[in-house]
């Protein structure tokens, strides 16, 4: 339109030099002359502008948003969405080049967006959803959604390694060298890096091979750093994530079968490993001045070959044992660990002893190895107990888990009380809710606050009076609801662990089925003050 009226202005002027109106000419003739530099400036703002987006290099996998329905949109479609904001478009240069590279490696897991909130429409948009990347250093802000909703605001390093590990677990914790009390750790990337320091330092280096998921290596993580400063200097203590299949190789040559591994080396060369996970940071700095190779283990003698008061049954063996003992109290067991106090001899035999005025007797099954017997009386769990009289199953007692217990029971054989109602059981305005109805139930409600729990946990059990009485609070509100998640119930674990829940209890809060945040006030006092807030000002 502006060219279209520069030529009929041109030829406007060229009438009027020809007509006596010669002031007419001169001003339509000064108009013509700002159009075309309007005209120059608008074309070569465009090209400026097409310069600086070719340099910056912005992937065509981040999406360019400006309109506020296309903005919502995104976050309805997509689960995982890491946004940049803008104050211009040369501000956010050299996180568009980060990002770019992000982007690529995260996709079809997360995905990235980019608003400016320095044109027209994107700064609709930022005032929209209150945001103001002017007021950050650089002139950028990075904002995460998760299940359409705003879920934090990225403060972790602006890195390639964070911010993959972020899209790839939004919830997970950060990356071990994102923490500043581990700058002593030398942490290792690339197995490039980790044949550089063996070559390279003279000081002796203890490495601790890990995984991020691993529950001992984040145990020992504080440890194993406040070790490294302690013994800064002398030594080196450095960490490596070889979880990634791309470090198979480098798992096989050190022998790393499980997480974590501690491997010592002098020289460059590996000396021995170090297999205290019990340790502080003063065994560590301890150990490191005269470092010894783990003592040998003593293998251990399976139950039924030890010197043990106990019958030790089989398929073969179990209805003649009954025919023979007409009180025995037996117990269907798999060999582990966690269960290695029903070994000890002395405990076992002390148990027997106790028992010469009484008829009943102490056997047991391994469920693992004679499964038939273990199929016949519906064995499900480790260990489980039954009484046996007259060769007829009489009780299942679970409650007997100690040698003063057992003894008890079989000086004076009883019924076990009967099993304590579970939460679900008893009347609450709690709404229990399982994998099948999670979802459909908490879109109903405007503010719901869900408590993943499992039944053995200490803490989720003072917690449940508490979070009963806070639901009988909120009865009569048909917006607001309080849910429990048991996460040991069928497909409730997959359910929980999709909701981040990482130990127990863990309180989320959703509104309109679509997470918001974790709970992590008082449990005791203030569940309700939190929704009563919220429902006050939502």
């Amino acid at each position: 339109m502006a060219a279209e009226m520069a030529v009929r202005l041109g030829t406007c002027c060229a009438a009027d030099r020809l007509a006596s109106n010669t002031q007419r000419c001169l001003r339509l003739c000064a108009y013509k002359r700002i159009l075309d530099a309007l005209l120059y400036f608008c074309v070569f703002y465009q090209v400026c502008l097409l310069s600086l987006l070719e340099a910056v290099k912005v992937s065509p996998l981040i999406e360019k948003v400006s309109d506020h329905k296309d903005f919502k949109k995104l976050l309805r479609t997509r689960t995982n969405v890491l946004v940049l904001y803008t104050k211009t478009a040369t501000s956010g240069e050299s996180h568009l080049k980060l990002l770019s590279s992000v982007a690529q490696t995260v996709k079809g897991q997360g995905t990235i967006a980019w608003v400016n909130c320095g044109d027209s429409e994107g700064r609709k948009l930022c005032k929209k959803v209150k945001v103001d990347p002017s007021s950050k250093h650089g002139g950028a802000e990075l904002m995460h959604y998760k299940d359409g909703t705003f879920h934090t605001e990225y403060n972790r390093p602006a890195t390639f390694k964070s911010m993959v590990a972020f899209l790839k677990d939004p919830s997970g914790p950060p990356l071990w060298e994102e923490n500043p009390e581990a700058k002593d750790v030398i942490h290792v990337e690339t197995e490039k890096d980790f044949r550089k320091l063996l070559k390279k330092e003279e000081r002796p280096i203890l490495m601790m091979f890990y995984a991020p998921w691993c529950g001992v290596c984040k145990r020992m993580q504080p440890i194993f750093q406040q070790a490294a400063t302690e013994t800064k200097g002398k030594y080196i203590l450095a960490g490596m994530n070889v979880h990634p299949a791309d470090f198979d190789g480098l798992k096989q040559e050190f022998n790393v079968k499980g997480y974590p591994t501690f491997c010592y080396f002098e020289k460059g060369k590996f000396l021995h490993h170090y297999e205290n996970y019990g340790a502080t940071a003063k065994d560590i700095a301890d150990w490191l001045k005269n470092p010894q190779p783990p003592q040998p283990k003593t293998p251990e003698v399976p139950w039924p070959e030890t010197d043990s008061a106990v019958f030790h049954l089989t398929d073969e063996s179990f209805d003649a044992f009954l025919e023979k003992h007409p009180a025995a109290l037996i117990m269907f067991y798999a060999p582990c660990e966690c269960y290695k106090w029903m070994n000890h001899s002395y405990y076992l035999n002390e148990v027997f002893f106790s028992l010469h005025k009484s008829p009943g007797v102490l056997a047991a099954v391994d469920a693992t190895v004679h499964k038939a017997v273990g199929d016949r009386f519906k064995i499900s769990g480790f260990p489980t107990v039954k009484y046996f009289e007259n060769g007829e199953e009489k009780f299942t007692l679970p409650q007997l888990r100690t040698k003063d217990k057992i003894i008890e029971f079989l000086h004076n054989p009883q019924a076990p009380p009967p099993p304590e109602q579970s939460w679900e059981e008893k009347p609450s305005s709690v709404s229990h809710l399982g994998s099948e109805d999670f979802r459909e139930a908490l879109k109903k409600k405007k503010h719901a606050l869900v408590m993943f729990y499992a039944p053995w946990c200490p803490h989720c059990k003072s917690a449940i009076p508490h979070f009963t009485t806070a639901a009988e609070l909120f009865k009569e509100d048909r917006k607001i609801a309080y849910a429990a998640v048991d996460c040991t119930k069928g497909q409730n674990h997959e359910l929980c662990k999709q909701e981040g829940v990482e130990g127990y209890p863990t309180f989320n809060h959703y509104n309109y089925g679509k997470f918001v945040e974790k709970y992590n006030g008082d449990r005791v006092t203030k569940l309700a003050t939190f929704l009563r807030t919220l429902s006050y000002f939502l």
